[in-house]
């Protein structure tokens, strides 16, 4: 007994120890799960999905059994509160009551996390733990489902089979997942036309639904169907959407092309190749340039030989019949071909059951029966290539080749025979019987023999309609023979002076093994030449020179004798041009040679040029300045344009010399448009001016007309009487030795004093007289002026009987010279002119 209560009272000890210590871990385990008694009281927080109010609205009413001690006040925080989205919730710090003021979207917020804090209202200290929890908001059925695509558009093909479609729908539903609200069902509401029927298949595991159709798809009939789908929810009230799917149906090959006629009949040209024999058509209904429309031909029966062949047109959809292969009318006379054609799309027929029961139709086909016309064969040659073999050099004249050659249509005698082919004109040919002869020595190493063959072509040539060819080909194979000597390659070289001693020399020759190298080198001449060069080697397609001694600047000739294998020697001077090289490998004077052009040079070139163009502005002032006192020299020829007119006696060539309008003297003018029209004798000429000194200018205005004899334009204005300006445009057309000229002169001259005018005017006078001279049975001249009195005969007194010429030729002048005229008499008649 003793003993027991020592025990408890060792014990007691130790707890108190660790208690007063407070380290033991049992201790603090028993503390942390010590029960302790609630002291938060909350009812059920219950907040629907878009309650309408009225707010405020109480929610719940929060108690905590602190109230007994301490004058409590409440707070509230967290979602709805101080947090997204505010002022949705609040609570009377007094009572406790909590208040919503505003709906709330379950699909935008779906769960509010509020606290609760409780405080001495005295202190604001706390009195209890802060109390959490989490508010779920109520779902309502507030959203329909949502089609992923409302408006769908899917290609189908015609031949597509009835069954699933690869067109899959989906809707989801925002509401509150696995209730009645978000269960989506998918119907479909209607079908626009009606058949073939569609349905919808729900996909296992999968929110999607794929569509589904009974029957078959015809592209002809209707092209594209509109089928809408609802979807619905199960909730309360009941929400629905609806999507529209448009399916466009392409067309395939569902009809099978026909040809247009069954039978067909053509011919082609005997021996003719590579030659469209027809074309045959076919129709389809499918759609233009689809593979179910685009034709497929082949040949089943009838060109076992491969003689035809036949592809599709890709624009027209024809079948295109070619023979590949000539025909020989000897052999066939006709051919019957057995054609197919089919798509390059297989053919769809729908099952009335649908599946794969339906009977395909055969393909469709036709014959077509080819005749093949008979014409004129050409000749054959038995052999068309022949192999001759001959030496080259050979003496001309030897027989060569005889051909044979058959004609099933001709004559073989009435066959001629030439030369196609014979670039080097070596052969002949007997035109009757085609027998070939060498006329010339053939050389292999011609540039018309091409690896040792020379090609020959004969052509046999019959009488037929029309004449047929045939070719025969004749290979010459020449065999080399020793007919060429080796020389160099290159008959000059170089060597550096003081340097080099040795250079390498090489030689080649026309003909092949054994008639060329390895060649024999030797120097030849005399032997002095000997004791400065020396070959070594001397044997090989090359040789070395080498120079015994050292050789001065300068060229040397080498002799050198150079043979073949079999002994055929040719002699060779090789040019040696011994040189300085300096540091290079190339003679100084070899290297390319270029100038510099030096600073004097260049200015040199540029004094030169600049004193070619002093020397000749100084000419231009002197010639200018000569000019000035210059007395009046007017060139007054009239262009030659037509043959002359006025040639009298002797044919001695007369020139009119017309005067300046202002050298005549008018007397009473009446101008109709200043155009008037006199007579007037050279020798009363009047020296009546108008001057003006105001600027030096006399200045002469017109228009005359002188008949038969000229045309000239002027006009007459009275300027200051003192120093004048002289102005005068002539134009003629004068004739000489049927030659024609044109030449249209102005000159401006001043005239400074009266005795300048009586100068030009005794000038004039003595012109004249010489004219007279030399033509003697020359008559006055006529001149147009304006003005009356004058003493000058009219032109049209003047002969012209005694002219050499025939002038009657004016009056064909041409189109071009009718057209001027017409324009010249038009202007006339518009002035009321009377010439």
């Amino acid at each position: 007994m003793k003993r027991y209560v020592f025990l408890l009272l060792t014990l007691s000890v130790t707890v108190a120890v660790e208690y007063k210590n407070n380290t033991s871990p049992h201790r603090e385990k028993r503390e942390l799960l010590r029960r302790t008694k609630r002291r938060w009281v909350l009812s059920t927080i219950e907040i629907f999905e878009e309650d309408q109010g009225p707010f405020p609205k109480t929610a719940t009413r929060l108690f905590n059994d602190q109230v007994n001690n301490f004058e409590l006040s409440y707070k509230i925080s967290g979602h709805g509160v101080d947090e997204d989205p505010l002022g949705v919730l609040s609570i009377d710090s007094v009572t406790g009551d909590v208040f919503i003021h505003k709906p709330i979207d379950r699909e935008e917020y779906r769960l509010f996390h509020i606290k609760f804090d409780v405080f001495d209202k005295k202190t604001m200290e706390p009195v209890d733990r802060q109390l959490s929890f989490d508010v779920e908001i109520i779902d309502i059925n507030d959203n329909a489902p949502k089609f992923e695509e409302p408006l769908k558009k899917v290609n189908i093909k015609e031949n597509q089979k009835e069954g699933l479609l690869p067109i899959s729908l989906s809707a989801t539903d925002p509401d509150e997942e696995n209730t009645v609200n978000s269960k989506i069902t998918m119907t479909i509401v209607s079908q626009v036309p009606a058949k073939p029927k569609f349905g919808l298949t729900k996909i296992l595991d999968s929110q999607q639904t794929q569509l589904n159709f009974t029957g078959c798809f015809n592209y002809e009939e209707v092209k594209e169907y509109k089928v809408i789908v609802k979807a619905r929810d199960h909730g309360n009230p009941v929400r629905s959407s609806t999507a529209t799917v448009l399916i466009n149906i392409e067309d395939s090959n569902t009809y099978l092309p026909e040809f247009t006629k069954a039978k067909h009949e053509t011919e082609v040209i005997e021996m003719s190749q590579n030659t469209v024999v027809m074309r045959l058509a076919v129709t389809d209904k499918d759609t233009p340039q689809t593979p179910g429309w685009r034709a497929v031909y082949t040949i089943l029966k009838g060109n076992e030989a491969g003689n035809y062949k036949i592809e599709t047109d890709p624009e027209t959809n024809e079948g295109i019949l070619t023979l590949i292969k000539a025909k020989d009318y000897e052999v066939t006379t006709k051919t019957n071909l057995e054609i197919m054609v089919e798509n390059e799309e297989p053919l769809f027929v729908c099952s009335p059951k649908g599946g794969n029961g339906a009977v395909v139709p055969a393909p469709n086909t036709a014959s077509v029966t080819v005749t093949v016309i008979d014409v004129n064969d050409a000749p054959e040659f038995t052999e068309g290539e022949t192999k001759i073999f001959e030496k080259e050099e050979e003496e001309p004249g030897k027989v060569l080749y005889t051909p044979t050659v058959t004609d099933v249509d001709s004559d073989v005698s009435a066959i001629r025979y030439v030369l196609a082919r014979d670039p080097a004109k070596w052969m002949k040919i007997d035109p009757k019987t085609g027998v070939v002869t060498s006329k010339e020595k053939m050389d292999r190493e011609s540039r018309h023999v091409v690896d040792g063959i020379y090609t020959v072509v004969v052509h046999a040539i019959d009488n037929g309609e029309p004449p047929g060819t045939g070719t025969g080909t004749l290979l010459i194979h020449l065999s080399d023979s020793n007919d060429n000597s080796p020389v160099l390659v290159k008959n000059d070289t170089y060597m550096c002076g003081y340097k080099d001693r040795s250079i390498d020399i090489q030689a080649e020759d026309a003909d092949g093994t054994p008639f060329a190298g390895p060649f024999i080198f030797s120097l030849r001449g005399e032997e002095s030449l000997k004791k400065q060069w020396k070959l070594d080697p001397d044997l090989g397609e090359k040789a070395t020179l080498k120079s015994i001694k050292f050789l001065p600047l300068g060229t040397y000739t080498v002799p050198l004798t150079i043979q073949d294998q079999q002994g055929k020697a040719a002699d060779q001077d090789l040019q040696v041009a011994v040189c300085d090289c300096g540091d290079g490998t190339e003679c100084k004077g070899l290297k390319e040679k270029s100038s510099v052009l030096g600073g004097a040079a260049i200015a040199t070139i540029f004094a030169g040029i600049l004193g070619f163009f002093l020397l000749l502005c100084l000419c231009l002032a002197c010639d200018c300045k000569g000019d000035q006192h210059k007395p009046l020299d007017f060139q007054e020829d009239g262009n030659q344009t037509l043959i002359k007119y006025n040639e009298e006696g002797g044919g001695s060539a007369y020139k009119t010399v017309p005067v300046p309008p202002y050298l005549l003297t008018p007397t009473s003018i009446h101008a109709v448009d200043g155009v008037k029209q006199a007579s007037i004798p050279l020798t009363q000429m009047s020296a009546s001016f108008q001057r003006s000194e105001h600027n030096g200018t006399l200045k002469s205005q017109g228009m005359g007309i002188g008949t038969g004899m000229g045309m000239g334009m002027g006009m007459g204005m009275g300027m200051d009487p003192h120093t004048y300006e002289g102005m005068e445009t002539m134009e003629s057309n004068w004739s000489t030795r049927k030659s024609t000229t044109r030449m249209k002169h102005t000159q401006s001259q001043k005239l400074m004093s009266n005795g300048t005018v009586s100068e030009l005017i005794g000038r004039r006078l003595f012109n004249q007289k010489e004219d007279m001279l030399d033509f003697p049975g020359y008559h006055p001249q006529m001149y147009a002026y304006e003005g009356s009195g004058s003493r000058c005969q009219s032109l049209d007194e003047l002969s012209l009987s005694n002219c050499g010429d025939n002038l009657d030729f004016l009056q064909h002048l041409g189109p071009k010279f009718n057209t001027l005229d017409g324009i010249c008499h038009q202007a006339i008649k518009e002035k009321n002119v009377k010439v």
